[in-house]
């Protein structure tokens, strides 16, 4: 590679990922597009979006799973070596970051009223190749995508209310 060429693609495996915050124990609701898929919607993403318990004992177990991930910060430029360490992961809410599985962002507070704590209280249980993964509920997802307001968001609350219809007709039993 010379010059500001960009560096391979990782092929994106949440499944992996999600097996590392598991296995260090990390305390997380999954949001955004993978959550929207999980819950029924045809939509892609290449990315996987978490909501972390932002404490102290939580944070220091997310270090550790960046840590084995290989992860790094992105942003415009080349992809950043980052202390991530739980101080640094305290010192913000939001990190954009590339692990060998693919990206991976972190959200403490999704929006100024949303956390962990938030969206645990509605979060789904689904089992995702054997893990018990919390996922954020339709409604929260589409609270979450009308506050986010891009284009992309709001097409996909139009698809998450569809979803939402469709699962109020089924009944409790719904999945």
């Amino acid at each position: 590679m010379t010059g500001n060429a960009a560096p391979p693609a990782v092929p994106f495996d949440p499944l992996a990922i999600l097996a590392t915050l598991f296995r260090c124990r990390v305390r997380f609701v999954v949001i955004g597009g993978f959550a929207a898929q999980v819950q029924g919607s045809p939509s892609l993403t290449a990315d996987l979006d978490v909501c972390p318990a932002w404490d102290r004992v939580n944070l220091r177990a997310l270090a550790h799973a960046l840590d084995e991930m290989g992860a790094r910060r992105r942003g415009p430029g080349p992809d950043l070596p980052a202390p991530l360490d739980a101080g640094a992961l305290a010192a913000g809410d939001r990190f954009t970051l590339g692990t060998r599985f693919g990206n991976l962002d972190l959200l403490g507070r999704p929006t100024a009223d949303t956390n962990f704590e938030t969206l645990e209280r509605t979060a789904d249980r689904f089992d995702l190749d054997g893990l018990p993964v919390l996922v954020a509920s339709v409604d929260d997802l589409i609270r979450l995508k009308r506050a986010a307001g891009r284009p992309k968001d709001l097409i996909e609350v139009e698809v998450l209310g569809a979803l939402r219809d469709e699962l109020d007709r089924r009944g409790p039993t719904g999945r």
